[in-house]
């Protein structure tokens, strides 16, 4: 990883990065040589220091030999000691004007010199350097102040994209899966390495790839393995890097980024997140010209402007192609979209593969029965599965990830982290336990209903208990018998509480809402029921300004309203009959399966088909499904 400022000096007043600030060592050599100074000018002035009085009687007894008397106040001599015969200096001030000072020095024989002299210029330097170096420091901050303000201005407007040019290089090796996605990005790669089979043949290259897929798939992975592949330049910037509060910085930083690229191509532009900046245009209260539309303004025009952008390819990413402007997608700037789809089961096996080869994994550890366990999830929850599975294995102090840990992780994942510790009472329990086996009973009396993994009475989250489907094999599109069943199914637990209790509890509000929005998008969206007809209507209650609506404008008349409640009040109703059928036949096995739940907490498909007498189900599939209920 490079960065694309090391190239650029730093400017005047500011230190290089990891060298020596040149003010400062100047601050600290001069600080040296005024204690240096002090030092000296100490010796030199270090005679010892008499009282006046004692001075005069000095002088009455013969004691004072010579001196020197400056400024006529300072005095300085020489006493002649009486007992050994020696000398010795000594200075005294006179604090008053003596007039009698003369002539007694006369009369006692002392040799008396003086002089007038005023502040030498090492007094002068002494004296004055302090406030020299203060006034030096104060004087060197505000230049580095400046510089910094200085280069942070100039700095203000340019590209934020970090440059990976160096270091481990990411391949599609390092991708497991997404084998198509890997298929339609292996042109762009052989372009960057041989360009001149192209243009031979008059053949021009995508100018911009869009990488479209949920959150997680690895979108930003393959764009960093086709610059792998390709062994070109890589900058990586986000889309909300762009925008600033000051207007033009984003433009300005778009026009940076390109130049960076012409200078390092041929080289790869990814910019992640770009529905951040690429939003359509003429949405929103602001009027058609705010910083983020000049922002894409200048984006459009260097992708397909009149700038040669030869050896320059341009890969983005979103999970919301669907509010990007029109003027993005058209050919000559992303004209070419790959889908980076949630991975398959083949796809999940790869992947947890890739992950768990980090890790100590045990060898009776099956990633295909892993990967059944896991439909829907995204490369990047699969990662977390791994790990989660290893800080299981590292709590228990295993020296190597187990299975038992990798379904811990899996639940924990899909249902949330169980609450053990949670009081609740007997009552309470029995209950959830109700509840619960009314979700799980009908399981095996419906015939498109994906076959049951767990139900649980153990908290997680914020549920009392919880029962997990699993599903045979991948789907993508479900039918409406299969739908149905799954009304039927979150209908469970207020059937069975209603008919046990003859009440119900606010558990059910979650399964009330979804098997409300199921049957409305049956109704509204799907075409599913008879009395409204093949007819996809708008939510009312779907979210706007997500790009492009103000307001939500309502399609249909109120009849037709009326005719949609009536339908999904249906649905509603027929599920909810045929689940309370169900339980009501079955009352003796909804009694059983309450009474095992408050015993052993917790019970598979294998132990509940044991306790109600059901054949085992023969099926290599043994996975789990999305929801939980």
């Amino acid at each position: 990883m490079g960065d694309n400022n090391l190239n650029r000096k730093p400017p005047r007043g500011l230190p290089m990065r990891g060298g020596v600030d040149f003010g400062f060592v100047f601050f600290l050599v001069m600080l040296a040589i005024t204690g240096i100074f002090y030092l000296l000018n100490s010796k030199l002035t270090s005679l010892p220091e008499i009282p006046y009085s004692t001075f005069l009687s000095a002088v009455e007894s013969g004691q004072v030999v010579e001196l020197e008397i400056t400024n006529d106040y300072l005095i300085e001599g020489v006493l002649e000691s009486s007992g050994e015969g020696g000398r010795s200096f000594f200075k005294t001030v006179i604090p008053y004007t003596d007039e009698k000072l003369m002539p007694l020095l006369e009369a006692h024989g002392v040799r008396v010199s003086g002089l007038k002299k005023g502040p030498s210029f090492l007094d002068t330097l002494i004296d004055t350097l302090p406030l020299l170096l203060v006034m030096m420091l104060v004087f060197s901050l505000m230049m580095r102040q400046n510089a910094v303000a200085n280069t942070k201005g100039l700095q203000f407007g340019k590209s934020r994209a970090r440059i990976y040019n160096g270091g481990k290089k990411v391949t599609f090796a390092d991708v497991a899966g997404q084998e198509e996605a890997k298929a339609e990005l292996a042109d762009i790669i052989d372009f960057l390495k041989n360009p001149k089979k192209y243009t031979a043949i008059g053949a021009k290259i995508p100018t911009g790839v869009l990488l479209v897929g949920n959150p997680g798939t690895g979108k930003t992975l393959l764009a960093r393995a086709v610059a792998g592949e390709a062994g070109v330049s890589f900058l990586h910037i986000s889309g909300s890097d762009f925008v600033e509060m000051c207007v033009g910085v984003g433009a300005s930083r778009v026009r940076d980024l390109f130049e960076q690229g012409r200078r390092m191509a041929p080289a790869i532009i990814f910019i992640d997140e770009i529905d951040a900046v690429g939003r359509s245009r003429g949405a929103g209260l602001g009027g058609g010209h705010d910083e983020r539309e000049q922002t894409l303004n200048q984006m459009l025009v260097e992708m397909d402007g009149f700038e040669n952008k030869d050896g320059i390819i341009v890969l983005a990413a979103t999970n919301r192609p669907d509010v990007l402007d029109p003027a993005l997608l058209r050919p000559g700037r992303f004209d070419r979209q790959v889908t980076v789809a949630l991975p398959d089961i083949k796809e999940r096996e790869a992947i947890l593969a890739v992950h768990a080869a980090k890790v100590p994994v045990d060898a009776a550890v099956d990633f295909g029965r892993i990967a059944r366990a896991t439909p829907g999830m995204s490369g990047a929850e699969l990662s977390s599965l791994v790990n989660e599975a290893a800080l299981f294995a590292a709590g228990k102090d295993r020296e190597k990830v187990t299975e038992e840990d990798f379904e811990l992780a899996r639940d924990k994942l899909l249902m949330g982290v169980a609450r053990e510790s949670m009081v609740i009472s007997d009552k309470e329990k029995r209950m959830t336990a109700y509840h619960e086996a009314g979700h799980a009973l009908p399981y095996y009396y419906l015939e498109q209903a994906s076959p049951l993994h767990k139900v649980s009475v153990i908290p997680r989250g914020r549920a009392l208990g919880v029962t997990v489907g699993i599903p045979e094999e991948d789907s993508y599109s479900h039918t409406r018998t299969w739908l149905e069943d799954q009304l039927v199914i979150l209908f469970g637990g207020y059937a069975a509480e209603t008919l046990v209790y003859q009440d119900t509890t606010t558990g059910t509000q979650n399964d009330l809402h979804r098997a409300t929005e199921l049957a409305r998008r049956m109704v509204c969206q799907w075409g599913m029921a008879q009395g409204v007809g093949a007819v996809a209507y708008n939510q009312e209650d779907e979210p706007v300004f997500m790009g492009r609506d103000l307001v939500r404008h309502k399609t249909y008349s109120e009849e037709t309203a009326r005719k949609i409640d009536a339908a999904v009040e249906e649905i509603l109703g027929r599920a909810q009959k045929r689940c309370s059928d169900i339980l009501s036949q079955h009352r003796d096995q909804l009694d059983s399966l309450a009474q095992a739940l408050i015993e052993r907490e917790t019970l598979c498909d294998e132990e509940i088909r044991q306790l109600l007498g059901f054949k085992p189900r023969i099926s290599g599939a043994e996975s789990t499904d999305v929801p939980t209920i």
